[in-house]
């Protein structure tokens, strides 16, 4: 077990008050609110430590970095807002989507993302909003 630190204290509770899956660089500026010196590469191997330890888990949403939240939550799936990029949880799920699943195949599991417009970007004038978009758009291009 990886011995507590100020460091690690400070991530934990930005995962822990954050509600939603968040990237390193979420993470590392949330977290520089208490510890202003903490770097990225400080970030990843505390991510990593606390990986193995499980009480992370990684988010992997196609085509994105992975980001991470706290474990043992319940079954839930994801929100990720194409406007400013972040993600959020989606509490449970619609249920048996095995049904889905052509003739004879069998479903070990399934993950389910949604994607449009989070609460906060709606409240955005469309202008900036617009911006917004042509930002993250550009980014998705530039990664594939």
């Amino acid at each position: 077990m990886e011995r507590s630190t100020r460091q690690r204290t400070a991530i934990q509770s930005v995962l822990e008050s954050a509600g939603r899956p968040l990237s390193p660089q979420e993470i590392l500026e949330a977290a520089q609110a208490d510890v202003p010196a903490l770097g990225m590469a400080t970030v990843y191997r505390q991510l990593k430590a606390m990986q193995e330890e499980e009480l992370l888990v990684v988010v992997d949403l196609p085509g994105e970095n992975a980001r991470y939240e706290l474990a043992g939550l319940h079954h839930h799936h994801h929100f990720q807002c194409h406007d400013c990029g972040r993600a959020f949880d989606i509490p449970g799920c619609p249920g048996n989507l095995a049904k889905l699943a052509p003739a004879g195949f069998s479903v070990d599991s399934h993950e389910l993302t949604l994607y449009g417009q989070c609460a906060d970007c709606g409240k955005k004038p469309a202008g900036r909003r617009k911006a917004a978009v042509k930002a993250v758009s550009k980014a998705v291009a530039h990664r594939h």
